[in-house]
């Protein structure tokens, strides 16, 4: 068994909801503390230093022999140990465990690094508990008001700052970094293909050339809650026929723009079986190649939305609740990765429209990311899935990577 193998079983049933196979690790909750302890002990096992910055980020350190003083101009790889609703095992946990996996590899072989090395996990990268993705690589960046982010709240009313203070944190401490771009000389997430364009081309790694500008839109339609038999047709104010007809407008006006639009994530009030809603609460997630192709998109969606509205009689506020512009993985770090994966032959280089913290850093510090193959194309669900070949692989490019880039 290799050092990923290991390292993966050990994590494989944190937070596993058997009923559905997926996964529910949500951001300061049982799971993500457990996960947090399982990251402190791997590290400690490696006789790495561990520190939880204001932002519960996560980094555990490699300095080298004879280091004296703070971290500078560190290689920092890993990812996120968090995951979306019924997620995937994948998303996330493959970057952290590959980046253990690529410091076994390195001393295995010997590898003395002239510059620190750290593992890091970023805090709520998914946002699947309170609504925001990569609040912690975004309050790190200053990307986040601190204030904002405190005053996030899950679908139960519990804010951030409630649930850090319940985790032992001090939520009063979060904000931006100062001591980021001082410490971090470049960042390297490997993270699973989200889609199958290595399958196509049966390669078992990529290089990241992008990542698609997105955001997400909460859309709020307020109708009128009424009985569902006792009122006729013609005096409902029903805000769930504007809503479904806005689903469907989105996905028309992301095919036109080239582009993806989806409507995942849904509240109703007063959400009973009986009951004509009184609100629909809908959130929209948008993705396109360029900044302007997906302001276009999310400005006609909206128009669209307001049309329907109007029509039924229901009023609609929508809100901007994220959006990060296109990112363009700068030149060197990528040729970086590239001739050091020179002996895998010929890698992709492919953009991706998901976000990661890797997008996020990329403002303040160098950043470059590594794909491992995902044979389904599926991800976000407990159908996401990368091979343990390709997953060793993964942890060897990593590896090769960190060696060419410590030794300079």
């Amino acid at each position: 068994m290799t050092s990923f193998d290991s390292l993966w079983n050990s994590i494989l049933d944190v937070g596993q909801h058997h009923s559905t196979r997926g996964y529910r690790r949500f951001a300061w909750g049982y799971a993500d503390l457990m996960l947090r302890e399982w990251f402190r002990g791997e590290a400690q096992k490696r006789s790495m230093d561990v520190e939880e910055d204001r932002n519960g980020n996560l980094w555990a350190w490699w300095m080298p022999a004879g280091w004296v003083g703070e971290p500078t101009g560190a290689f920092v790889t890993g990812s996120h140990l968090d995951s979306v609703p019924d997620g995937g095992a994948f998303d996330g946990p493959l970057g952290v465990v590959s980046a253990f996996a690529a410091i076994d590899i390195l001393r295995d072989r010997g590898v003395e690094p002239a510059i620190p090395i750290a593992v890091t996990a970023f805090s709520d990268e998914e946002g699947a508990r309170f609504g925001v993705a990569c609040v912690g690589s975004q309050l790190t960046t200053g990307a986040l008001a601190p204030e904002r982010a405190l005053a996030l709240r899950d679908t139960d009313g519990i804010t951030l700052s409630e649930a850090m203070t319940k985790a032992g944190r001090a939520p009063e401490h979060i904000g931006a970094d100062p001591t980021l771009v001082i410490r971090v000389g470049v960042y390297v997430e490997l993270h699973v293909e989200q889609g199958r364009a290595l399958d196509l081309v049966d390669k078992p790694v990529a290089v990241a050339s992008s990542i698609w500008p997105h955001g997400r839109w909460e859309f709020k339609f307020t109708g009128e809650a009424n009985h569902a038999g006792a009122t006729r047709l013609v005096d409902r104010r029903d805000p769930m026929l504007a809503f479904a007809s806005s689903v469907h407008s989105a996905r028309a006006a992301a095919t036109i723009h080239e582009a993806v639009a989806t409507f995942g994530k849904l509240q109703v009030l007063p959400n009973g079986a009986n009951a004509i809603p009184s609100e629909i609460k809908a959130w929209l997630d948008a993705r396109a190649a360029d900044e302007e192709t997906l302001a276009s998109l999310v400005a006609q969606i909206e128009t669209e939305a307001r049309s329907h509205a109007a029509s039924d009689g229901i009023d609609l506020a929508v809100f901007a609740e994220s959006i990060t512009p296109i990112v363009e993985f700068p030149s060197e770090p990528r040729e970086k990765l590239a001739r050091a994966l020179a002996h895998l032959g010929e890698v992709p280089v492919l953009p991706t429209a998901a976000g990661h913290d890797a997008g996020i850093l990329s403002a303040k510090v160098p950043t470059a990311m590594l794909f491992v193959r995902n044979p389904t194309g599926v991800s976000h669900s407990p159908d996401e899935h990368a091979d343990q070949s390709d997953c060793n692989i993964g942890a060897q490019a990593l590896a090769d990577v960190m060696a060419a880039w410590t030794a300079e």
